[in-house]
């Protein structure tokens, strides 16, 4: 990696580093935005340790790390004004650059290993209602431009109606429309699956691609921006912040809302949580659980109706 933060490390923790990440990328099916993040906290972490012991943190030297070398790393990064939850991020993309570093040169640290995360109240995201979500959609839609308005609505309706990520209708090429009943999308990690296009959904698109000034290009993306770039997320940011302030609706009713909104819709018409995770594209089902804000007792519930031994 030619990275300048990289190269500014000793030679041998750089080429480590360096080696993790690629490790992380090409076994864990980590994202790019993972792996920046990762790099990051590593070389905070790096840094730290070669002003706390007054030399540049070397493999070596970070063999014989202890508990104390890393509470004292914790109590810098908080000073700093770091949070609970980015701290436990942080402190998570050490251990495991840690592990791997002692599992390939031998090293014993199990002491500094043991250290504890801190504990954060994990935040439930707050979907809107099905009347909010048409509201919204309905108030983006008087936009005084009028293919601005359609473009908008189009891509909020696909957030809503297929569960994609802002970055992954961003990412939408011409050659893409028009879209069958059940489209593939790639999410993170390069995870591919399949999500649902609802008619009104192709509806919306098709009627912004009539008003676009830009047409369709197969080669360009299928959402633009004024000069015909590709439509940012941060744009779309804007739009919800000016219709929830028109509504009077949270702040937290984003574009990454509509997306909860998806999956607690969903639920609450009695979708199954597993093909809610496949739809999401989620790894995990525990994150599914999160997004859709059900307890454990509910979890379990349909564990046991979707096991065979349940």
């Amino acid at each position: 990696m030619s990275n300048p933060d990289l190269l500014a490390l000793a030679p041998a923790t750089s080429h480590a580093l360096a080696r993790w990440l690629e490790t992380e990328a090409a076994t864990r099916d980590r994202s790019n935005h993972t792996i920046t993040a990762y790099q990051a906290d590593l070389i905070a972490f790096l840094r730290f340790i070669g002003n706390h012991h007054g030399e540049p943190a070397t493999p070596n030297s970070l063999g014989m790390l202890r508990q104390t070398d890393m509470r004292a790393f914790s109590a810098s990064e908080r000073g700093r004004g770091l949070g609970p939850r980015s701290l436990a991020r942080r402190q998570s993309a050490v251990r495991s650059f840690l592990r791997w570093l002692s599992d390939r040169e031998g090293y014993d640290l199990s002491a500094a290993l043991s250290a504890r995360s801190p504990k954060y109240a994990r935040s439930l995201p707050r979907p809107l209602t099905p009347d909010q979500a048409q509201d919204t959609l309905d108030q983006v839609a008087t936009h005084d431009t009028p293919w601005i308005a359609a473009r908008d609505a189009a891509v909020l309706t696909l957030l809503w109606g297929s569960g994609l990520r802002i970055s992954e209708a961003m990412a939408l090429e011409g050659s893409d429309w028009p879209f069958p009943s059940a489209l593939t999308i790639r999410g993170k990690g390069g995870r591919e699956r399949q999500v649902p296009v609802l008619p009104v959904a192709r509806d919306a698109i098709a009627d912004y691609l009539a008003q676009s000034p830009w047409g369709l290009v197969a080669d360009q993306p299928l959402f633009r921006g004024v000069r015909g770039k590709r439509l940012s997320g941060g744009a779309i940011a804007g739009t919800m912040r000016k219709a929830r302030a028109s509504l009077g609706l949270p702040a937290s009713a984003t574009p990454h809302a509509l997306r909860h909104s998806f999956a607690t819709h969903l639920l609450s018409a009695g979708g199954d949580l597993r093909t809610i995770q496949e739809l999401l594209g989620h790894a995990s089902l525990s994150t599914t659980q999160v997004y859709t804000g059900i307890d454990d007792a509910q979890l379990m519930a349909v564990y046991r109706s979707a096991h065979p031994r349940g």
